[in-house]
């Protein structure tokens, strides 16, 4: 089965037969599943009403489990963002009531950043609706073949996010 890439693969190696374009083979698919990816996404999260970045704050607290609350230092840790960024998405959340700032008791100075009832309920609702297109997007591997993907792709990714900075 012939897909896209291998038409834009075959293109530059007629056009350009001095270079060497295997990597497209495997980092051009990758860039449009990934670009699916962020389409199912937004499909699921629209579907509970959130932005993609909001579900990456919300399910950070979530995950973090109860009483499901973090610091801004472990949410920008946890979404890659910048603080100013993180400060910003925090204050549109906590004026949409899906999270709340807390003092936090052992840094007099700190701030908690905790999910309310309504933002865990958002998390729950868009993670399960996201886990309905992913599997859809995976329906065509067997479950060994996915375990064999989700290794590769572990060895790609695994340098970049363990790398500080």
């Amino acid at each position: 089965m012939e897909d896209e890439v291998d038409r834009l693969v075959a293109a530059w190696r007629r056009e350009r037969p001095d270079l060497d374009v295997e990597p497209l083979e495997v980092l051009s698919r990758v860039s449009r599943l990934a670009r699916h990816l962020d389409r199912a996404r937004r499909i699921a999260f629209a579907e509970v009403g959130l932005e993609p970045w909001e579900f990456d704050v919300l399910t950070a607290l979530r995950r973090a489990g109860a009483p499901y609350q973090l610091s801004p230092g472990a949410l920008l840790t946890q979404t890659l963002v910048t603080s100013g960024t993180m400060t910003n998405r925090i204050d549109r959340l906590v004026k949409k009531d899906l999270v709340e700032r807390l003092p936090d008791p052992s840094d007099r100075r700190g701030v908690l950043v905790r999910l309310t009832a309504e933002g865990r309920d958002k998390a729950d609702q868009s993670l399960a609706g996201l886990l309905v297109q992913e599997r859809a997007i995976l329906a065509e591997l067997s479950p060994q073949q996915r375990r064999e993907l989700a290794g590769l792709l572990r060895q790609l990714t695994g340098p970049f996010d363990n790398t500080p900075g």
